[in-house]
């Protein structure tokens, strides 16, 4: 993740080609599936598609606990259903709870700083990326925003030292854009190749 050379533009390009690489290998391997997935298991993603709080839930968990799950995995759920007002709805919910657990994990990163969880989180999940943070400062929160790299961890990290908190609430307006291009390619991309 890390070079001794790499500029922080550098680090930011490498970083979102390979966010957008494994982007690109969730969306094929959905498009290469579609079929088995509509002939096996509609019915059954239809109704998880149905239960939004529990969806809801699950995404806020796992935003708040190092974004565990894709958020594109609930993309894809509600693309299937072909309903785009509800669609667009769920996304820019999906989007406002991932904005803010980058919020909540910068104030976590803040105020908890000191505290035995903390410094176990921090020595079991963060502690890889302290080099980048103390290299590339807010370059890396635009990392996490835009790519896989944990959103939520940088955010921590990012209050753990007091990164100033305007410019980390404007850098993490890249998460909004991130889900806006992801949402309209996963709702884009697999009608492209339809017969």
């Amino acid at each position: 993740m890390m070079n001794e050379q790499d500029t922080p533009s550098g680090f930011l390009l490498r970083n979102l080609l390979k966010g957008l690489l494994w982007f690109a290998v969730i969306i094929t391997v959905y498009i290469l599936i579609e079929d088995y997935l509509e002939e096996t298991l509609s019915h059954q993603m239809e109704t998880l598609a149905n239960r939004e709080f529990l969806l809801f839930s699950i995404f806020t968990v796992s935003e708040i606990v190092f974004g565990i799950i894709p958020p594109e995995f609930f993309m894809i759920l509600w693309q299937h259903q072909g309903d785009l007002p509800s669609y667009i709805i769920n996304l820019s919910i999906l989007t406002v709870i991932s904005y803010g657990a980058g919020v909540l994990g910068y104030y976590i990163g803040v105020t908890f700083t000191k505290s035995p969880l903390f410094r176990k989180l921090y020595n079991k999940y963060l502690i890889q990326y302290e080099y980048s943070l103390q290299k590339y400062g807010m370059y890396l929160v635009l990392v996490g925003a835009i790519t896989p790299v944990p959103f939520s961890a940088m955010c921590m990290l990012a209050g753990s030292v007091k990164l100033p908190f305007k410019p980390f609430l404007l850098i993490c307006i890249a998460r909004i854009i991130r889900f806006a291009a992801y949402g309209w390619m996963v709702w884009k991309f697999p009608g492209w190749f339809d017969a």
